[in-house]
C-alpha cells in the first residue's frame, strides 16, 4: 500500500495544483506550495517542467513507486504507436484507475485498498493486484460484502466526477465493463497532464 495514503493532499500543495478536483483540497484555500518560501516561485527550466510533469503524473495514480512508473515508460516505448499515448493507456488499464473510474471508489488511494483488500473481481475471479492490467471487455465488479459498504456507495453517488466513455457501468449491480483503451483527450484529468514530458524526463 502507498505511503502516502494518509498525506494525499500533501501532494497537492507540494505540486501546486488540485490534481484529482477534490473539494477538500487544501488548494483550494491556499494556491502557496509548503515551507516558509512557498510564496517564491522562479523561471521553470525545461528539466523543472518535465519533472514536474511526472510528479503530477505518477502522484496522480495514488502516488506510485518510481520503479514501477519508469517500468509503464519503458513498456510505452515497446509498443507501437505514440509512446505518450501508450504511457496514458497503460496507466489507464490499471485495475485501480478502472475501479476509481468506475465510481466505486472515492479516491485512487480508496480504490487501490478496496482492491487490496480482496473486494473487486475482474471476470468473476478475485483479482488483488492494483497494477493488474484490465483488457477490453473485461468486467470488473464487487464482491456481495463490498457492495453494502458505505464508502462505496458514497462513491458512486457523488456529483464530483462522471464515468468516462470508455467504461460503462451498472451501479445498481455494482459491475461494469472496459471498453476501450482510451486517448488522452478521453481521461477526464482534473489537471493538464503532459505525458510527452515525462516521455521527455526518462530519454535524457
Amino acid at each position: 500500500m502507498t505511503k502516502r495514503l494518509t498525506a494525499k493532499h500533501k501532494i497537492d500543495r507540494r505540486l501546486g495544483v488540485n490534481l484529482w478536483g477534490r473539494p477538500r483540497s487544501p488548494i483550494n484555500k491556499r494556491e502557496a506550495r509548503p515551507g516558509q518560501h512557498g510564496q517564491r516561485r522562479g523561471k521553470v527550466s525545461d528539466f523543472g517542467m518535465q519533472l514536474l510533469a511526472k510528479q503530477r503524473l505518477k502522484g496522480y495514480y495514488a502516488n506510485m513507486g518510481e520503479r514501477q512508473f519508469r517500468r509503464y515508460y519503458q513498456e510505452a516505448l515497446r509498443r507501437k504507436g505514440d509512446s505518450a499515448e501508450n504511457l496514458i493507456q497503460l496507466l489507464e488499464r490499471r485495475l485501480d484507475a478502472v475501479v476509481y473510474r468506475m465510481k466505486f471508489a472515492i479516491t485512487m488511494f480508496s480504490a487501490r485498498q478496496l482492491i487490496n483488500h480482496g473486494h473487486v473481481m475482474v471476470n468473476g475471479k478475485r483479482v488483488n493486484i492494483s497494477s493488474y492490467q484490465v483488457k477490453e471487455g473485461d468486467v470488473v465488479s464487487l464482491r456481495d460484502k463490498a457492495k453494502t459498504m458505505a464508502t462505496v456507495q458514497v462513491s458512486t453517488e457523488t456529483a464530483e466526477r462522471d464515468v468516462p466513455e470508455y467504461i460503462q457501468v451498472d451501479h445498481k449491480d455494482m459491475k461494469g465493463t472496459f471498453v476501450r483503451a482510451p486517448a488522452l483527450g478521453d481521461v477526464p484529468y482534473p489537471v493538464k497532464m503532459e505525458p510527452n514530458l515525462v516521455i521527455e524526463y526518462y530519454s535524457r
